[in-house]
């Protein structure tokens, strides 16, 4: 349970899922209009955190500097849309929808707030029944009707604004843009080997035998080898000629390894979007020194 003092640490700071997973950003804490106490957190979702997501309060705890809530990132994210600036605060059907989306009882929860004595806290002494309905900021609302469509103050990036003061100044609120960065699953790349065949061409050396006739003349050292056969005869002689031809054999040897490494680089991208911000017209002054004061906006 988040306590009203904890407020101001909850607003701006990141919130996180029952797995760990950062979801987005605190905005808005909206308020039990009987107890004070926080019901309600609302989350800055998508690439741009331009959508806004109710998330129940009650069961979260303030760790460090974010908030843990006790459920998953694509529950938050597919919680029915409720329209924050609408009055700051919340109609009937808009919590019974959040009710139901997140698995909280609605008839319990009535059913409890309105339990006789001091147990239900829906009858005051006023006369007022109190909701989940109304987002904090610097005081607290007064409810004026069933749970969830009470009024009260504003919480956001500015202090609340009080409804029905009787101060003379009139505060005047804009809206900023905050830019952050969602890390997501740009593409994937994987290794794949495969086999190709390619042409090879390698010069090598290779010998043979060739035949070469040699005439040697009689001379007293072979005289009686070349008389030893018969005088005039028919003879032939047979030479047995070699040769060297390639022989290709191929063998698998490593040759290199390749891996695949992600190297972060980073780059500047513009983004733009629509703030809203507030004038103040001056009506029904007259000023003889200025003229144009009548219809000045500040």
């Amino acid at each position: 349970m988040i306590a009203r003092e904890q407020i101001h640490a909850v607003l701006d700071h990141p919130v996180y899922d029952a797995e760990g997973k950062k979801v987005g950003d605190a905005k808005h804490i909206f308020v039990d209009d009987a107890t004070g106490l926080p019901e309600w957190v609302t989350v800055k979702t998508g690439m741009f955190g331009t959508s806004e997501s109710f998330v129940p309060i009650k069961d979260a705890a303030l760790v460090d500097d974010h908030l843990e809530v006790p459920y998953p990132k694509s529950t938050i994210k597919d919680a029915p849309n409720v329209d924050v600036d609408a009055g700051g605060h919340l109609s009937e059907s808009e919590e019974h929808r959040l009710f139901e989306h997140y698995g909280i009882a609605w008839d319990d929860a009535w059913q409890r707030a309105n339990e006789p004595g001091e147990g239900g806290w829906a009858h005051g002494e006023t006369g007022t029944a109190a909701g989940t309905g109304t987002a904090a900021g610097m005081g607290t609302g007064t409810a004026t009707g069933p749970m969830g469509t009470s009024e009260g103050y504003m919480a956001g990036d500015t202090a609340g604004r009080a409804r029905g003061t009787d101060d003379d100044a009139m505060t005047r609120s804009e809206e900023q843009m905050h830019v952050g960065v969602e890390r997501t699953e740009a593409g994937r790349v994987r290794l794949r080997k495969y086999v190709v065949t390619e042409e090879v061409q390698q010069t090598i050396p290779v010998s043979h035998e060739e035949v070469r006739i040699e005439r040697e003349p009689i001379t007293d050292a072979n005289r009686d080898e070349a008389l030893s056969g018969p005088e005039i005869t028919e003879a032939e002689h047979e030479v047995i000629l070699h040769e060297e031809r390639p022989v290709v054999e191929t063998r698998t040897v490593p040759v290199e390894r390749v891996s695949l490494k992600a190297d972060e680089v980073t780059e500047e991208q513009t983004v733009s979007g629509e703030v809203r911000k507030e004038e103040i017209e001056v009506e029904g002054l007259e000023d003889p020194d200025d003229p144009d004061a009548r219809g000045r906006r500040y």
